[in-house]
C-alpha cells in the first residue's frame, strides 16, 4: 500500500509568558523585512470549547537570536507592528483566498 505524503503537519510552537504559563500556537506564516524576521501565530487549544471562545486574532512575534538560539518577543513599537501586521494580512488573504468585499 502506498504511503500518503500529503498529510498536513502544522508547525506548532509553545511559548511561556513572564509567569511561566504556557501557550501553544500554530505558525501560519513567517516573513523577513529590513526590520527583522516575524511569525504570525494562531492560538491552538486541546479543548474545542476554548477554541470557540477565542477571538481568533493572530499573534505576531519578532524572532531574535542569541548565542545560536531563537527567541520570540512582543513587538513594542506601534508603527513596526502595524507594518508587519498589514504585510501578514495581505499574504494570508492571498494564501487562504480570503475576499474582504
Amino acid at each position: 500500500m502506498a504511503e500518503n505524503n500529503n498529510e498536513f503537519n502544522p508547525d506548532i510552537l509553545t511559548l511561556a509568558d513572564d509567569d511561566g504559563k504556557e501557550y501553544t500556537f500554530e505558525v501560519l506564516d513567517a516573513i523577513e523585512t529590513d526590520m527583522g524576521r516575524y511569525l504570525a501565530l494562531l492560538p491552538t487549544f486541546e479543548d474545542p470549547k476554548k477554541m470557540l471562545e477565542d477571538s481568533g486574532e493572530l499573534v505576531i512575534v519578532k524572532v531574535g537570536e542569541e548565542n545560536g538560539e531563537e527567541y520570540y518577543y512582543e513587538i513594542e513599537d506601534d508603527d513596526e507592528y502595524e507594518t508587519v501586521a498589514d504585510a501578514f494580512v495581505d499574504r494570508l488573504e492571498d494564501i487562504f483566498e480570503i475576499d474582504n468585499q
